[in-house]
């Protein structure tokens, strides 16, 4: 058996998040078009005696190490379906922000799947893994594929999307996180009383992912949660108004927050807005990133 695999996995932005209205099931039908962001999580999978998950980085302690982290359901996702036993040492390198709405979690499940999945010689095939990161959560699937794509049903169902160019972001990382549930929940309070209307992908923001066009990619941003995230966050308005007073072609909140996003035309301009933000005093760190990233990739044994 190999001694170890390390998977580097992606953290991703929602450059539209269209959000539908509450199904029976509690879930929101999406209109998710992400794209995936230089900035990774390193998941290593060695065999072990039983399953155990550990975790260094920045804000490691803020990371569940018990069988609520997505990388050990993954593991156990996938000992169950071939038949294995489920005795693998996790351990994750932490880069992705914790609870910042950049799908730090999803990485991390996607990156332990396809770890595990080399380690054990399970031999799934795409589809299959894919299928396990559906039933594991919503962003889990576009964290294995990476690139760009359109999420449709809960965000599961991934079409990929063609992009013509890099895009350049600066990430302003807040104190504290923001709950998913939480946000969505808000978001159904804001909503309701009134019409909300099928989610369907903006054919402006596509044509500016094809074109690789950035000023047109920003004026078609749009994350239908930011409203609720403000209300919830409302300190977040004016990390928005420090990063745009800065240069930045646009802002927005990254998937449900609090992390927030900013486009920006290039890798000077990134430098000068990350500056910004951290002197404004608005937020705890400022990263800069480039879109389309790979999606999970083993990348040493």
């Amino acid at each position: 058996m190999t001694e170890s695999i390390t998977v580097r996995v992606p953290a991703k932005v929602n450059v539209q998040l269209a959000v539908g209205p509450a199904r029976p099931d509690g879930f929101h039908d999406l209109a998710n078009v992400f794209l995936a962001v230089s900035l990774y999580d390193e998941v290593t999978a060695t065999p072990a005696g039983e399953l155990r998950v550990t975790c260094s980085g920045p804000d490691a302690g803020q990371v569940p190490l018990d069988t609520t982290n997505l990388a050990a359901r993954a593991a156990l996702a996938l000992a169950e379906r071939y038949g294995v036993p489920p005795d693998v040492h996790l351990h994750i390198a932490k880069d992705i922000p914790v609870a910042g709405g950049m799908a730090g979690g999803s990485a991390d499940g996607a990156g332990a799947l396809l770890a595990c999945d080399a380690l054990w010689g399970t031999g799934a095939s795409r589809e299959e893994l894919l299928d396990i990161c559906a039933g594991l959560g919503s962003d889990v699937p576009f964290s294995l594929a990476g690139g760009a794509a359109l999420g449709t049903g809960r965000g599961e169902r991934l079409e990929p999307l063609e992009v013509g160019g890099t895009f350049h972001w600066v990430f302003a990382v807040a104190d504290g996180g923001l709950s998913t549930p939480a946000v969505y929940g808000e978001f159904d309070r804001l909503a309701a009383g009134t019409d909300v209307p099928a989610p369907a992908a903006s054919p402006a923001l596509l044509d500016a992912l094809r074109a690789g066009d950035a000023a047109l990619l920003a004026g078609a941003l749009v994350n239908d949660l930011q409203p609720a995230a403000l209300s919830l966050r409302p300190s977040l308005a004016a990390t928005l108004a420090a990063g745009t007073d800065a240069g930045a072609l646009a802002g927005l909140v990254s998937g449900s927050g609090p992390t927030t996003a900013f486009l920006v035309k290039d890798e000077e301009a990134a430098r000068t807005v990350a500056g910004a933000l951290l002197a404004s005093g608005t937020c705890r760190t400022a990263r800069v990133a480039t879109s389309p990233a790979p999606g999970a990739t083993q990348i040493r044994t």
